[in-house]
């Protein structure tokens, strides 16, 4: 009887180890992370799965994306193509003010000449602010009211530029405008959450104000002398600063 028990018992053992043995590594862990420790605490989760880099809402994407687009078609265009490009599609003043000048670009250069640009360094630096500025608007306000928010920045700087030179024939191009209105924006909500409040908007603005004067009198970057229209800019973000209020609120109704 005791042969028949200790044979009995040294095939459960058998068993035991062959059932052990066949268990991988993952199942093993998978098997102790679902038993409690001492104590009665469990063994923490795996850790949730990394974020990206750069975490790009859609909107603030797909304007990068048209931008890019767009640079890279006028690239393999010949130049007395691209110069007609330019002089078709940029804002041009003279062109509401001049008699026999009002044609159909008058109609959409106001918002096409925010997708051009004078070179890849000026293109560069639009978007490196585009996608600072734009993602936190964006998150903000949602997608399209982000866009609408923008490109009305953009109009507005290119009005703010006719006031100023009112018979200039010299093409305007660039996303500057529009994107000194979502900087604007910025400042607005981030002085509305911040300890300051508006008493530290004031001093920013002032700061880029004086900053936007002062470098307005060089050229940009890799636009071959070209001066910079640091008017629009100004009137870009006097748009934002003055109309973040309105799209907010809309944004807030629109989730109420």
């Amino acid at each position: 009887m005791f042969q028949f028990y200790w044979g009995m018992f040294g095939k459960f053992l058998e068993t035991k180890i062959r059932t052990a043995s066949n268990i991988t590594v993952p199942e093993k862990l998978a098997e102790d992370r679902r038993r409690p420790l001492k104590c009665g605490v469990t063994e923490p989760a795996a850790p949730p799965p990394r974020q990206p880099i750069f975490n790009i809402p859609p909107m603030t994407k797909a304007l990068l994306l048209a931008n890019f687009a767009v640079h890279a078609l006028r690239l393999l265009l010949p130049d007395s193509v691209d110069d007609a490009l330019i002089l078709t599609f940029g804002f041009i003043p003279a062109r509401y003010t001049m008699a026999g000048a009002l044609g159909w670009p008058a109609l959409v250069d106001p918002v096409t000449y925010q997708f051009l640009h004078g070179g890849l360094a000026h293109l560069a630096m639009n978007m490196l602010a585009l996608l600072a500025f734009g993602a936190g608007v964006e998150r903000r306000l949602g997608g399209w009211r982000m866009l609408a928010f923008a490109m009305l920045c953009g109009i507005l700087a290119a009005a703010a530029h006719l006031i100023a030179n009112p018979f200039s024939a010299d093409p305007i191009i660039g996303a500057s405008g529009a994107i000194s209105g979502l900087f604007g924006g910025v400042l607005r909500f981030q002085a509305r959450g911040g300890a300051g409040g508006r008493s530290t908007l004031w001093p920013l603005v002032a700061l880029w104000v004086i900053v936007t004067i002062v470098t307005g009198q060089f050229s940009m970057p890799g636009t071959n002398g070209a001066p910079i229209a640091w008017v629009a800019h100004l009137g870009g973000f006097v748009a934002g600063l003055t109309l973040f209020g309105v799209f907010e609120r809309r944004a807030r109704d629109a989730h109420a």
